[in-house]
């Protein structure tokens, strides 16, 4: 099951057997956990602080998003995370902005595979 699993999430940047690792292959832990990602706000409070220019908003939230993305193994959002986030640290502001689309696309990447397999359909 975990290898079916892991071969149906990989392409949506979901490392399962990373996952399994971290979670001491506590299979329903790990789902009940990532699953309520779904309802996570760190993007939008991301998007809206850079919108707002706010950078330090942007760099709380976007450090956030990089850390809920690790722990989760999301691994595609984790990376894009960490560039927005260290170009923020660093104050590279446009940079940032650079790769807040990239952030997108891999959060909605994780969305996609995380509802189908909410809804059994992966």
């Amino acid at each position: 099951m975990t290898a079916q699993l892991a071969d149906k999430l990989r392409p949506f940047g979901i490392d399962y057997v990373d996952a399994m690792d971290r979670f001491g292959d506590n299979a329903e832990l790990y789902e009940r956990l990532a699953l309520k990602y779904l309802d996570d706000g760190h993007l939008v409070a991301l998007q809206a602080a850079t919108e707002a220019k706010d950078y330090s908003e942007g760099y709380s939230q976007a450090h956030a998003l990089k850390g809920v993305a690790g722990n989760l193994s999301f691994k595609d959002l984790y990376e894009c995370a960490a560039l927005v986030s260290d170009a923020l640290y660093a104050g590279e502001y446009e940079a940032a902005a650079k790769h807040l689309p990239e952030v997108e696309r891999a959060h909605a990447l994780v969305i996609e595979g995380l509802e189908d397999w909410r809804d059994g359909t992966l």
